[in-house]
């Protein structure tokens, strides 16, 4: 398994400021965009941590200003997390202790599959895989930690 980098501690690792690169490809239509910006994590209140994405989302030729967050509050177990989005519905689980983590995420009547990843101490991905009746989409995003 040398290709995975196991994280003891989700939260800490997390923890800071990474520069986003992400590709979106419509795999129905053949249609490309691609996403670039930065990416916080800071402390939450009541423990946790604030992701919060902003940057620029290119669709079809054309830039657009985007941003999202999320909350990473401390899972289950040791390491682990519980990813929730900003108003504070469930959206996924995240367990990196070994370096690599698969997780589901039913929206209406899509599903979305994620695969997350850990290169180093300053490298790491996450590939989600979202099909439905009208979607058939591949994110595929590269964290770079800021230094």
């Amino acid at each position: 398994m040398g290709e995975f980098w196991p994280v003891p501690d989700v939260l800490a690792y997390l923890a800071g400021r990474w520069r986003v690169e992400r590709s979106v490809r419509d795999l129905a239509g053949g249609d490309e965009g691609a996403f670039t910006g930065v990416t916080g994590f800071g402390p939450l209140d009541g423990g946790g941590l604030l992701h919060h994405e902003s940057g620029t989302f290119t669709w079809r030729g054309v830039p657009r200003p985007a941003e999202r967050t999320l909350r990473f509050l401390p899972g289950p177990g040791p390491g682990t997390a519980d990813v929730r989005f900003a108003d504070g519905r469930p959206f996924h689980d995240l367990d990196l202790t070994s370096g690599r983590h698969v997780t589901d995420h039913p929206c209406a009547a899509d599903l979305y599959r994620g695969e997350f990843t850990v290169r180093d101490a300053d490298h790491w991905r996450t590939v989600w895989r979202v099909g439905g009746p009208a979607k058939d989409l591949l994110l595929t995003t590269d964290y770079l930690r800021e230094a």
